[in-house]
């Protein structure tokens, strides 16, 4: 039996199709059909044009079709010498690592958003998506990404971001990227990506999952955005093919003391974690503070009363909410 029919067949919302709730269909090939497409915003890079950031389409790896999408605030370009440099924030976008795009007009408006507000420039990553292409192939994606940065001669890149103040950061999904992706970068050392030298994570509403189900997902079983069900076929389309949820990739409990922490804590990195008690991943998320503090890492936390996941991917006022905190974090 599939991971995704077992689950269903063991909760109380097996009611749910978690096929439809998603609205994808499963191919025999193995690909999926998805069968809502999302709205996509184009790039706009013309600095003539009245808007208070400008953004372009740049290419990573055209024989896997991976690009960034950059989010330049236009005040920089009215700088007579651009002697200060902005932060750049490597974004991840959420979607369960099965659907949407950086294109997307949900992360585009958000990312657009968090430039101007905060201010920083954002490289917003397209990576390949599952079943098509199973982890770790958006982890691949995400390292590509960063390792075609610090060689880049774009001049936005160039003459405005800061590569020295890198942040690694993803809501959902992207949040898992992220942390992965971090592990991977931490790994490798400084040294191979340099002059790129990332100064922390920033994970909004991180997605994780596990076996075992819990308090929080029991707690929150029916419920209408990320019932812990849709989570199950998410991750049985995501995952390496026969593996289950206590997959490292999955569930960062089950990595032991290979995960690599010792790297991250001798980099000084800090690590931002954001959540809400309306997400059933909410005790994942609290459970990853607690391990990441346990093995000595800097660990800002937020957790909220209410709230549901993606919030701030569709309410401007909860956006702005992480805006604050995000600037907090990397202008202390």
């Amino acid at each position: 039996m599939s991971n995704e029919r077992a689950a269903a067949d063991s909760d109380p919302n097996s009611g749910v199709d978690p096929y439809q709730r998603l609205q994808i269909a499963r191919n025999p090939d193995g690909s999926i059909t998805r069968l809502f497409k999302c709205p996509d915003a184009p790039p706009s890079s013309d600095p003539k044009l009245p808007t208070p950031v400008l953004t372009k389409d740049i290419p990573i790896n055209q024989s896997n079709n991976t690009w960034l999408r950059l989010f330049l605030p236009r005040h920089v370009l009215d700088q007579t010498s651009p002697t200060t440099k902005l932060p750049l924030v490597v974004y991840y976008h959420g979607g369960g690592f099965i659907l949407l795009s950086a294109a997307s007009t949900i992360f585009h408006d958000f990312c657009f958003n968090f430039a101007a507000d905060v201010p920083v420039i954002v490289a917003s990553v397209e990576y390949r998506l599952a079943p098509e292409h199973r982890l770790p192939a958006a982890y691949d994606d995400a390292v590509e990404a960063l390792h075609s940065i610090k060689t880049s001669q774009d001049d936005w890149l160039r003459d405005y971001a800061d590569l020295s103040n890198c942040f690694l950061m993803g809501s959902s999904a992207g949040g898992n990227i992220a942390y992965n992706a971090g592990l991977r970068a931490a790994a490798e050392g400084i040294d191979l990506l340099h002059p790129l030298k990332i100064r922390g994570l920033i994970l909004v509403q991180p997605y994780f999952g596990g076996n075992r189900r819990t308090s929080s997902e029991l707690r929150l079983v029916n419920n209408p955005v990320l019932a812990p069900s849709v989570c199950d076929l998410m991750w049985d389309l995501s995952l390496p093919i026969g593996a289950d949820r206590d997959h490292e990739y999955c569930n960062p409990m089950a990595g032991g003391d290979s995960n690599g922490f010792d790297q991250v804590k001798a980099l000084g990195w800090k690590v931002l974690v954001s959540g809400s008690d309306g997400d059933p991943l909410i005790d994942r998320q609290i459970e990853l503070v607690k391990m990441l503090e346990g093995k000595g890492v800097h660990v800002v936390s937020q957790f909220i009363e209410g709230g549901y996941h993606g919030a701030q991917d569709v309410e401007p006022s909860k956006a702005r909410d992480v805006f604050v905190l995000v600037k907090h974090f990397i202008f202390p």
